[in-house]
């Protein structure tokens, strides 16, 4: 079943333990580990590229794991338990099965614009786990893709594919750079952005056209740049104490109403 065994701290084994932390590594090799039944069996189903599957070589494994070495075509790498522990990160059990995926190749050029668009923008993200679950949110309402603009954190990070629960294989994600770029490719659609101190109310918003909804850095909120680039401000109306929302929730929110209003 194993094309290569691997039972010490060698190269490759460092490799893959560096993606876990190194962005830069990630980047570089254009790769990222995935454990999990869920997000392994939902870049399967999405097409993704499999650099290699590594497997606990010291237990016996499921019959779902099995089927996943017998169909998909890529390296299987057996590896001791320990190891698989290490690589398994904050894991109660020992994972039976790693992925190693191929990011693919992303750009602006490749989002298609059609009559019922509805994108979603992050902006300069901080957390991964944010940008999870934004993505997750993004996939349960029906967006066509998230863009994670400016400098931002990784949507490969681990608590990012943990966050989306195997939702950013579903969703196009997209890295771009400045709100010039990205508006550049959507001047033609409506572009909303979210803001609690907004004059309109998001259900006033006609999400019924093709929309891109920018939601803001969780600290800072939206850039100077994007608020003089979008054409409609809109908040979310709250009760209560609290004055602000959860930037992921708030996008999950509006991405909410425009399933609401579409549907």
């Amino acid at each position: 079943m194993a094309d290569m065994r691997i039972t010490s701290r060698n190269a490759r084994f460092q490799q893959w333990q560096a993606m876990l932390s190194n962005r830069t590594k990630r980047q570089r090799l254009k790769q990222f580990l995935v454990q999990g039944v869920r997000p392994i069996n939902c870049a399967r189903a999405h097409g993704w590229s499999f650099d290699a599957l590594v497997y606990n070589a010291e237990t016996r494994l499921s019959n779902w794991a099995r089927d996943t070495l017998a169909n998909v075509d890529c390296e299987h790498v057996a590896m001791s338990a320990e190891l698989m522990a290490e690589l398994g990160e904050k894991s109660e059990q020992v994972p039976e099965l790693l992925a190693v995926v191929n990011m693919p190749v992303d750009g602006l050029s490749s989002i298609d614009i059609g009559p019922d668009f509805l994108g979603v923008v992050f902006d300069r993200p901080g957390s991964p786990g944010n940008i999870g679950t934004l993505v997750r949110s993004a996939d349960a309402f029906g967006a066509d893709t998230v863009i994670i603009a400016g400098h931002a954190a990784d949507p490969y990070d681990p608590l990012s594919i943990r966050a989306s629960t195997g939702s950013v294989f579903a969703v196009p994600i997209v890295q771009a750079g400045s709100p010039a770029d990205v508006v550049a490719r959507f001047r033609a659609i409506q572009i909303v952005g979210t803001d609690e101190h907004a004059e309109t109310d998001l259900a006033d918003v006609d999400f019924s056209r093709p929309t891109l909804i920018v939601v803001g850095n969780e600290t800072a909120g939206l850039s100077r740049q994007w608020r003089e680039l979008v054409h409609t401000m809109a908040r979310i109306p709250m009760l209560g104490t609290a004055s602000s929302l959860n930037a992921a929730t708030a996008g999950s929110i509006v991405l909410y109403e425009a399933k609401r209003q579409r549907h």
